[in-house]
């Protein structure tokens, strides 16, 4: 089924909440662009949280340019261009076994759940690199095309089954002018985890999905890899801190968009039920949230800011950031693998932990390293 662009985009920011252009994504190979979704630009130019009364009483550490330049150096080569790469590589991983199970379909049994192991695989590689909530990736909106979620009117179930129906010997490039919805980590789980078998049309669709998303995912990654200095501002840090404050409120953002989207709306903690968790279709909400947990504890354990933060005796930042992320991974360790089966009280538990996550990162560590909490910043704890 060929979905009309137009009104496919416009389901596409209904369901997401967001202003979507009727147009494809921009080429990733391309010049970076201004990220019109987070403006993490404009960090520098707001308030501290009003709600922090202890954040004037936290004495900001001195970063020397060099320093920072370093730091940010180490982020793009260590952490996120690495993080593109991985899910580049699950991509192709899980497009190679399609091919070999798919010479004859139909696909079930050991073979089917190979392919869903390697599915799980890459949904926790780009779990984890959506820590980076700025860049190409959401500058041209191809973090939908990867990732369609929240789908909180269930569009990705039909309109995959409409377009296999369709188009029974889909082909990536057919695909890549398609919807949002229909590409992607969630279309390959919708026809992985709710079909007991795949007949030729759908093994057609993995194929050709796996494909898709390695070609999108591998173009950040070499836009990254080009545009570094000016995406992360490396080149600026004797006359700002855009680059440092774009790379600590996408952390935040991380902590913040899990906690809500993923976490308190579809479990109706605080409010009415709304969307429904990650991975819900393959019943590995927890899975998904433990890679988004390692990913953050990557980050902020990371050595060369713990030396940094260092600087200052008198902060137990890094301390108390470890230690909540410690304890968050155990609890999390302990609940069942579809968070939503967990007894309400271990839900918000678990959701009270991640609150901690955003309390410090906001009133202690962002403050600490002489930053400001960004506009975007949604969580209002």
């Amino acid at each position: 089924m060929k979905i009309n662009p137009a009104l496919a985009m416009a389901l596409s920011a209904l369901s997401a909440g967001i202003l979507i252009s009727c147009v494809k994504p921009a080429e990733e190979s391309k010049a970076p662009e201004v990220d019109s979704q987070v403006a993490q630009e404009s960090a520098t130019s707001t308030t501290p949280d009003k709600k922090d009364n202890n954040a004037e009483k936290i004495s900001a550490v001195d970063i020397s340019p060099d320093t920072e330049k370093t730091y940010l150096t180490h982020v793009a080569n260590d952490m996120v261009i690495p993080a593109y790469a991985d899910a580049a590589k699950q991509s192709d991983l899980l497009h190679d076994l399609a091919q070999k199970h798919c010479q004859q379909a139909p696909v079930s049994g050991d073979k089917l759940q190979e392919l869903r192991d390697q599915w799980l695989v890459l949904a926790q590689a780009w779990a984890g690199a959506e820590m980076v909530n700025f860049g190409p990736a959401t500058a041209s909106m191809s973090n939908l095309y990867i990732n369609y979620y929240p789908d909180e009117r269930g569009l990705v179930h039909s309109g995959v089954a409409d377009l296999i129906a369709a188009n029974p010997k889909l082909t990536a490039e057919q695909l890549a002018n398609e919807s949002a919805i229909v590409q992607g980590v969630p279309g390959l789980e919708e026809v992985l985890y709710a079909n007991d078998s795949l007949d030729a049309g759908q093994c057609a669709y993995v194929m050709s999905a796996s494909s898709a998303l390695s070609t999108r995912l591998k173009d950040i990654e070499k836009n990254w890899q080009q545009n570094a200095t000016d995406l992360l501002a490396i080149d600026k840090t004797a006359e700002s801190d855009r680059g440092l404050n774009q790379w600590f409120n996408s952390l935040l953002s991380l902590v913040e968009t899990m906690k809500s989207n993923a976490i308190d709306q579809p479990l109706g903690l605080t409010g009415k039920a709304k969307g429904h968790l990650p991975a819900a279709t393959a019943g590995q909400s927890r899975a998904i949230i433990n890679a988004k947990l390692a990913t953050l504890n990557k980050a902020m354990t990371d050595p060369v800011l713990t030396a940094i933060l260092g600087g200052n005796n008198e902060n137990a930042v890094a301390d108390n950031l470890s230690t909540a992320l410690a304890d968050t991974t155990t609890l999390l360790a302990q609940m069942p693998e579809d968070l939503a089966t967990a007894d309400k009280a271990t839900q918000q538990e678990l959701l009270d932990h991640l609150t901690t996550i955003t309390r410090i990162i906001k009133r202690q560590l962002i403050p600490t390293l002489g930053l400001r909490v960004g506009f975007n910043s949604t969580d209002g704890d």
